[in-house]
Order: structure tokens, then sequence, then C-alpha cells
């Protein structure tokens, strides 16, 4: 049997009646290709990730929505960092300027967007794949990205 499709998992997943109650202390989340386990914890000021466990300053009572929120703030920072850095290696090998991203939030998109200026948008929950996925997503979306024309060659037709 075939795994779902990340985008479908995403969207029935979300419309699972037991959405919320799933977000609990000991509850596992998709992480670069791997699980982590998300564990409450008021001795951090700030979500700490130690091995393979996701620490979320967060009281033992917090309701489900809350660590949620705070599961998701940690993912999203982390899929800014991982996604910018391999849209900057990407964009080196191919001799360009790296383009202005965005982080997407929408539930029913692909992996990656071009915009109407030129810019990527990407899902954030590109970050529960393998970090080889994120790599070739980003390449892809880069390819997609119209050619660079270069000012010197603009002003070698002018003359």
């Amino acid at each position: 049997m075939r795994p779902r499709p990340p985008q479908l998992s995403l969207l029935l997943d979300a419309a699972a009646p037991d959405a919320a109650a799933r977000w609990r202390d000991g509850v596992s989340v998709d992480y670069l290709g791997g699980k982590l386990t998300l564990r409450l914890d008021t001795a951090c000021r700030d979500a700490l990730l130690d091995g393979s466990t996701l620490h979320l300053p967060l009281p033992p009572a917090a309701t489900p929505r809350q660590i949620q929120d705070g599961a998701e703030a940690w993912l999203r920072r982390q899929a800014g960092r991982v996604i910018g850095a391999e849209l900057i290696m990407a964009s080196r090998r191919a001799g360009r300027a790296v383009p202005a991203y965005a982080l997407s939030f929408a539930s029913r998109t692909s992996w990656t967007q071009v915009d109407d200026k030129g810019g990527l948008r990407f899902h954030w929950r590109l970050i529960e794949q393998p970090e080889p996925v994120i790599g070739q997503v980003v390449r892809r979306a880069l390819a997609e990205l119209p050619p660079v024309v270069a000012e010197a060659d603009l002003f070698a037709f002018a003359a």
C-alpha cells in the first residue's frame, strides 16, 4: 500500500474531528523526515530541541490549542531557517541572486508557488519532509523562476 501524498494528509488530518485533542504532552510530530516528541516543560523559557524531544515552555495544564500553537510556531521558525539556507545554497550554485521568499500557511496549496513579483512561497509544513526532499523542492522552485537578465547585457544593446 502506497503512503498518502503529504498534501492529502494535511487536508485529511485537519478535517479530523479529534484534530485538537491530538495535541498533548508526549505526542509525536513530523520533523525533517523523522518524529519529535513534544514535552511540556515549565523549566525552559523558549522551545528547546533536545535530540528527538521538543520541550515547549508550557504548564502541564496547557490546552491542546496552546500546545499546537507552541509546536507549530517552533516548526515554522525552523521551516524558515532550513528553507532559507537551502535557497541560499541553491541560488549560489545556480549563479543567481537569492530571490525573495516567504512561508505559506494556506491549507490547500502545493509545496511552492511563484508570486507575481518573482519571489517564492514555500508551504511551512515542508519542514516535515527529509532535508533531501526540501532541497529538491527548493531547487525545482528556483528553476521555475524566469531567467535573470544581466544589466550589462541591456546596456550593450542600448549602445
